[in-house]
């Protein structure tokens, strides 16, 4: 999948919303609200803006692309990699409108135990807590 110009006329109409909830440095936790339902829809909005998922190997997400270039740095991101061997990404709230009462059908879903470890791990990095940083 691939965003082109909006006058393209080629693929489809997508729109993805995005706000930054959370900092690590290079690394950053969005939410990500859906106006379409496009396949791959985030992972190629979020590389096309330059931001793919960390861990998304199709999209470029396994790539150190900015900051440190260390061999601590390194290690640290591969450590990472290890404890979320996936695509950070979570579907914290889905939604829909039932296809027969038409009412809002709401579901909500808090992260998996690898997300909040991640999570965890770059929060610690960024504050300098490095002993535990490196920790697999």
């Amino acid at each position: 999948m691939k965003v082109f110009d909006p006058g393209s006329e080629i693929g489809k109409p997508a729109v993805t919303h995005y706000h930054v909830l959370e900092r690590f440095g290079y690394v950053t936790l969005v939410q990500c609200v859906l106006e379409t339902g496009r396949t791959h829809q985030i992972r190629a909005h979020m590389k096309s803006i330059g931001h793919p998922l960390f861990g998304d190997e199709r999209y470029g997400g396994t790539e150190i692309l900015r900051g440190q270039r260390s061999t601590t740095y390194r290690a640290f991101i591969q450590n990472c990699f290890r404890l979320c061997d996936r695509q950070a990404l979570h579907a914290k709230t889905l939604g829909f409108a039932h296809p027969t009462t038409r009412q809002q059908m709401d579901f909500d879903s808090e992260w998996p135990q690898d997300f909040a470890a991640l999570i965890g791990k770059w929060r610690a990095f960024i504050k300098g807590t490095t002993q535990d940083t490196f920790a697999d």
